[in-house]
């Protein structure tokens, strides 16, 4: 739908809302949308107001397409237009409404994960309008567990969990957590309502949160959140297909206890930069896949060294030493294993050097 840079789109179904939408993407990033009957009223230098003739066909179109979404106008419009393309909060895109007046921006669909809290303060900042947030956590000042794990880039598991987390909170019960590291909480009990609790101690019939890159909490109340920190570093013989490196990555993560949905990168040899197979399971297993010269791989005092490997990379260490050099001055977690093609090792990415 455009610039890939344009994740906003604006719709206005009146002149005043026109007025507005145009003021509002003049300051952000925006596609603004009208009926065709405004679209070509005294367009301005370099706008680009794009005509639809049908809300709803427009939708059909556009409501995945952008990460946000704001109406201008009536709220009603906005919740039968939209009615029908409801996904989950995990997938909704955050859906906005502003009246005309800019009175009110209101937080509509996907508050939290979504960005629609967010986006309703946005507004409230660019037109004056009072922001509308109707989230219990949010005017209670409570913690909304998923919102601060997607905010810190973690990936997300069991999300109906922390609906059960966030009323416990509103109710003032107690909630247990496994956050030994203060990678999502950062040591914040929130008034003594997030407690520390040990594997041994944890409950796995109350609503709880657990936070680590090693594999637990498996429990049907729990929320589990990972957080993007193993550094997986790869090698393997010429051509092998990617389902043999997947396979034994599985094997590895499975047998050292840790969570795939937290590796935060992939590094292997720039040698391997064109092989199919192992391309392809880089780009499987992580966010970014980073490709290494020699020398830079040669340079990693901690990583074990191969006579074998270097004649055929020219260094020494492949899949110890990019994972190290990922790791920002990390440590290895997993050294290397290998089979008779693939090797693989993992290292923990030091939380200062986290994102």
């Amino acid at each position: 739908m455009g610039r890939p840079d344009v994740n906003t789109a604006l719709y206005a179904f009146s002149v005043r809302g026109l007025a507005l939408a145009r003021r509002i993407a003049a300051r952000i990033p925006a596609h603004v949308h009208a009926p065709e009957r405004l679209a070509g009223q005294a367009p301005q230098a370099g706008e680009d107001i794009r005509p639809f003739s049908g809300i709803h066909a427009l939708l059909a179109r556009t409501f995945h397409s952008y990460q946000r979404h704001v109406f201008i106008g009536a709220a009603g419009i906005a919740v039968r237009a939209i009615a029908p393309l409801l996904r989950g909060k995990d997938r909704d895109p955050a859906v906005a409404v502003l009246d005309q007046e800019a009175r009110f921006a209101i937080s509509l669909v996907s508050g939290h994960i979504g960005g629609a809290n967010a986006l309703a303060r946005e507004l409230a900042r660019l037109t004056g309008a009072a922001a509308v947030i109707t989230t219990g956590t949010d005017i209670c000042g409570l913690p909304a567990v998923d919102e601060l794990a997607r905010a810190r880039g973690m990936a997300l598991e069991n999300l109906p969990a922390a609906k059960a987390v966030s009323a416990a909170l509103l109710e003032g019960r107690p909630v247990q957590v496994f956050d030994p590291e203060g990678r999502l909480l950062n040591g914040d009990g929130f008034g003594g309502l997030l407690v520390p609790t040990s594997p041994e101690a944890w409950d796995p019939h109350a609503p709880g949160v657990w936070c680590h890159w090693r594999a637990g909490g498996a429990f049907a109340a729990t929320f589990r959140v990972y957080p993007r920190c193993l550094c997986l570093g790869l090698g393997s013989r010429k051509n092998v297909p990617a389902g043999e490196i997947l396979a034994h990555i599985a094997t590895v993560f499975a047998q050292q206890g840790l969570c795939p949905q937290s590796v935060a990168a992939v590094g292997t040899a720039m040698i391997k930069r064109d092989d199919p197979g192992l391309c392809a399971a880089a780009a499987a297993l992580g966010p970014e896949v980073v490709y290494y010269e020699p020398e830079a791989l040669a340079a990693v005092p901690d990583a074990g060294q191969s006579e074998t490997v270097k004649r055929h990379t020219g260094t020494g260490s492949v899949s110890e030493a990019a994972a190290l050099l990922l790791s920002g001055g990390g440590e290895l977690v997993s050294t290397k294993t290998k089979t008779g093609r693939v090797t693989c090792a993992v290292a923990l990415k030091a939380q200062g050097s986290m994102s």
